[in-house]
């Protein structure tokens, strides 16, 4: 089937869950109560996107506070007892993080209770969401390794652990969560790529990347407004990333400021391409996501398209994101029709 559809990894979580149109946001339950409203969530986030004709679905990331956070809580050595507030993302914005002052290890599972429901409960291909050994370094704060390469390679360690039994588990996509590879370019270079090669290592199931400009949130938005008329932050990284073992490679492309000719640089490469705009409430038409994925095969073969949105929708209304998906699901439609 050409132009599959997916979603970056979240969804917006029910106001029943956590308080809704926030990142971090508290739990509306807990114990016994917040497991099992972890759990229906996850099947309802399977639903919707079923229903609006999302071809590889995700479990929506509902059992998780946070994309980064909801794999520390398993971690031994991090410290959430004391957070300490911190500039993410080369200071783009603060935000209370917990401490590594221990060496790192896994205490057991860290997503076997959501990816198990998903899979019981769904017969769609599935994809798990994973944060990228970079990312979590930029979202904590280090007082034990005192140097972010090796404080990288201990959480690829553990991502790489923690994939396996994913796969095991029936995952069939694994994609791991990069925003800080537009941010920290020679370092991607430098280490990025090596560590993001070790979380994935023996991994047989389709693998990916994420790397996108952010969340539609107000310190995103001001940001990208201030990068210019051409965002060419992928041109430094978009090569590393071809050689590789990495499958898939998702990244924004509608409203968007990257030029799609960058695309070229990651031949060979499944291009999860964002036709969904997390950073405004407007809806797509089908008509428009079939225009951004005609342009989008002037620089990639259509056979090697996803469609996708830019980014996860976490902080968005539920009943635009829910819209989001239906257009994205007849879009994809329409571009079968049109395109094919």
């Amino acid at each position: 089937m050409l132009f599959p559809t997916t979603t970056a990894g979240s969804l917006p979580k029910p106001e029943w869950l956590a308080e809704p149109n926030r990142l971090w946001a508290p739990w509306k339950a807990e114990g016994e109560a917040l497991a099992r409203a972890k759990r229906d969530a996850t099947v309802l986030a399977l639903k919707l996107q079923e229903d609006a004709g999302i071809d590889i679905v995700t479990e929506g990331e509902q059992a998780r506070q946070h994309f980064v956070h909801g794999f520390l809580e398993n971690v031994g050595g991090i410290d959430f007892a004391n957070k300490v507030e911190m500039g993410i993302r080369d200071d783009r914005y603060k935000a209370m993080v917990p401490q590594a002052v221990a060496p790192l290890r896994l205490n057991g599972r860290v997503h076997a209770f959501e990816a198990r429901i998903a899979r019981a409960h769904t017969t769609h291909p599935l994809k798990f969401t994973l944060p990228g050994p970079m990312t979590l370094v930029d979202t904590i704060a280090d007082r034990h390794y005192g140097d972010r390469v090796k404080l990288a390679f201990a959480f690829a360690e553990l991502l790489n652990a923690e994939a396996r039994a994913l796969e095991a588990d029936g995952i069939d996509v694994i994609q791991f969560d990069e925003p800080a590879f537009n941010v920290y370019m020679d370092a991607v270079n430098d280490w990025g790529i090596a560590a993001l090669t070790r979380a994935a290592e023996g991994l047989t199931c389709t693998t990916a990347v994420h790397i996108c400009y952010g969340y539609g949130i107000k310190a995103n938005i001001e940001w990208k407004g201030a990068l210019g008329a051409e965002w060419r932050q992928y041109e430094r990284i978009f090569p590393a990333i071809a050689n590789s073992p990495i499958r898939q490679v998702s990244v924004e492309c509608v409203n968007s400021r990257v030029p799609l000719e960058l695309l070229k640089l990651l031949e060979g490469k499944t291009v999860q391409a964002g036709v969904i705009d997390v950073a405004t409430d407007r809806i797509e038409t089908p008509d428009e996501i079939v225009r951004t994925i005609e342009s989008i095969m002037a620089v990639v073969p259509k056979e090697m398209i996803v469609a996708s949105t830019n980014c996860g929708m976490a902080p968005m209304r539920r009943d635009v994101a829910e819209a989001k998906l239906k257009a994205l699901g007849a879009g994809a439609r329409l571009a079968r029709e049109r395109l094919g």
